[in-house]
């Protein structure tokens, strides 16, 4: 953890980036995400990346993300169209974030929400609606990304969901985590 305020400190201090997340996850990982301009990002990114050296777990640099992957960072979630909602969870942020980027850039889904949380262990899930095909389509994006790595847990797909599952699919975590 004391690395990761160090790195945190000095990416931010590389570049004018917008730090979107900086925390601990469970089991004892700090997590920075961050977000700006394609040459501030790659600047910060690869002083971080120096700095870290050997307690580096896991990276992800990624140009020009979809839009929404940055309001469900945020935690601004909207389900869009549920006629059909999928659900991909796996074992290493960085590689759900960039399979949810995948999902929402390579399929015709609204990216709904995005969970990376300090009550998940440090696994990570996104949610995302649309069309039954379309959905289908979204769950095998994360597949085949995530499963050749070996980090996927599960995909789920539910279509004609019901109005009092909705409410519950994005819940917040209780107890105080976020």
């Amino acid at each position: 953890m004391a690395r990761g305020y160090r790195v945190l400190d000095w990416m931010v201090k590389q570049a004018p980036v917008t730090v979107v997340e900086a925390n601990v996850v469970e089991p004892g990982k700090y997590l920075i995400l961050f977000g700006g301009g394609v040459a501030e990002v790659q600047a910060s990114f690869d002083e971080g990346l120096a700095l870290a050296a050997e307690s580096l777990i896991d990276k992800l640099l990624l140009p020009y993300a979809h839009p929404r992957l940055w309001s469900c960072l945020a935690g601004t979630e909207s389900l869009g169209n549920a006629d059909c909602v999928g659900i991909v969870e796996g074992t290493a942020i960085a590689s759900v974030i960039e399979a949810a980027d995948r999902t929402a850039k390579g399929s015709d889904v609204h990216l709904a929400g995005l969970r990376l949380t300090p009550g998940l262990g440090g696994r990570a899930y996104y949610v995302f609606t649309g069309e039954q095909h379309a959905v289908e389509a979204g769950i095998a994006a994360g597949r085949e990304l995530l499963g050749p790595r070996g980090l996927l847990l599960d995909t789920q797909i539910i279509p004609r969901a019901h109005a009092e599952f909705l409410p519950w699919v994005l819940r917040r975590a209780p107890f105080g985590a976020s």
